[in-house]
């Protein structure tokens, strides 16, 4: 279902919010760090042209040196700043639609609190992931991307809850393709949140239990966060994660299409892509003569 409105293409590189450098041992520590940043340009390279959808980029550094923990968080500052740009560029556009290409998932998080101030809390999410994301500062991993459903229902750093625009009730938040929870505590902390999941198994098998669960919100707007470590890495290997058991590319899409045919999707973001192959590219032309 789509309604006629302003419709805005955020591109969010944000790449301060992990910790993932030690994941890749393929690529270099700062090259792993930063690959978010590329991540977010490709994407936005990749996607078709939309004439009705303005592009913005949400500024970001590139700067790798002395990263550090602050309340419990990786590089807390500069993400709270990047916030408050990206919260400012929306503030400024009024969108009622927002397309986020990341960066790292932590991306989600202002467009999807802007909407909810926007519509006054009349959205539902869908949360498209391996993993929770509910991890909180003071945890065993201090990074920020996994913190991103906490920050959306409020429960985070006291500086950064500060500045986002609103909260969104754990009753309205479902998780997607989950398989991943890392931490037993974490498994608690969902519990505790009182926010449901589905994983692929229950997605295949009731292809109508995302559009059901909808309908049962009553909300009028739906956010969707797709996160690309949701996808099997048999088929392709987008993001860092590569657990096995994921969805395929046709059944994301799918559900996607899906809801949007029944309900108003306000935002989608496409998050978490670590290009690889493209990191390697860049880097042997950069080591070609005449090209640097």
């Amino acid at each position: 279902m789509t309604e006629c409105s302003s419709a805005l293409r955020l591109i969010f590189p944000q790449w301060q919010g992990a910790d993932i450098s030690g994941l890749i041992p393929e690529l270099e520590p700062d090259e792993a760090s930063t690959g978010y940043y590329l991540g977010a340009e490709l994407l936005n390279f990749l996607a078709p042209e939309n004439p009705e959808q303005k592009t913005v980029t949400v500024p970001v550094s590139l700067e790798v040196k002395d990263r550090k923990i602050q309340d419990g968080i990786l590089d807390r500052d500069i993400i709270l700043e990047q916030t408050k740009d990206a919260l400012n560029i929306l503030q400024r556009e009024n969108p009622d639609r927002i397309v986020t290409l990341g960066g790292e998932c932590s991306v989600s998080v202002v467009p999807f609190t802007y909407l909810a101030a926007k519509y006054e809390d009349d959205v539902a999410v869908v949360w498209i992931d391996a993993h929770p994301d509910i991890t909180m500062p003071g945890d065993v991993y201090p990074a920020y991307h996994a913190m991103a459903v906490a920050a959306l229902v409020g429960r985070g750093d006291d500086k950064i809850m500060e500045v986002l625009p609103a909260k969104i009730v754990t009753s309205k938040i479902l998780y997607a393709g989950i398989r991943d929870w890392e931490r037993y505590e974490i498994k608690l902390r969902q519990q505790e949140f009182g926010i449901k999941h589905l994983t692929a198994e229950d997605i295949r098998n009731n292809p109508n239990a995302i559009n059901n669960w909808i309908k049962s919100t009553g909300a009028g707007k739906v956010l969707i966060h797709f996160d690309m470590d949701v996808l099997e890495p048999s088929e392709i290997i987008p993001a860092v994660g590569i657990v096995p058991d994921g969805m395929k590319i046709s059944e994301v899409t799918g559900l996607i299409n899906n809801i949007a045919k029944s309900y108003d999707v306000a935002g989608l973001t496409v998050a978490e892509p670590m290009p690889r192959i493209a990191i390697k590219l860049r880097k042997m032309l950069q080591n070609l003569p005449l090209l640097s």
